[in-house]
């Protein structure tokens, strides 16, 4: 199930922006973090089932939701949490082209997403 991010799920949150290969540097980490907590365009949900395995970030313009962030835990890779999530950001914002970006672009084609 998607939730929506809260600051007492900060540390989950960064662990899991961390496995992104272009959230690696800290303070580029703790930049985001900010921008997820502080800036309205900016919607980061994490996917909760027994415990937090999954986090994906948008970026919301008028017409489209751009997916700039999707991770989930390794342990729980293969498990179809990441395109689950994507679902639901689909049907959260389903008045909206939800679009990935060159980070993400990979993962959309993977799940056989059309954008």
């Amino acid at each position: 199930m998607l939730i929506r991010y809260k600051k007492a799920y900060e540390k989950i949150a960064m662990g899991l922006l961390s496995f992104m290969p272009n959230e690696k540097d800290l303070k580029k980490l703790q930049q985001t973090m900010k921008n997820y907590e502080s800036e309205d365009n900016w919607q980061l949900f994490l996917w909760k089932e027994e415990d937090i395995t999954g986090l994906i970030g948008v970026l919301l313009s008028d017409e489209k939701a751009e997916v700039q962030h999707i991770s989930v835990n390794p342990s729980h890779r293969y498990e179809g949490i990441g395109k689950n999530m994507l679902k639901s950001v689909m049907r959260i914002y389903q008045d909206k082209d939800v679009v990935p970006t060159e980070h993400t672009a990979a993962f959309f084609d993977k799940c056989d997403m059309e954008y």
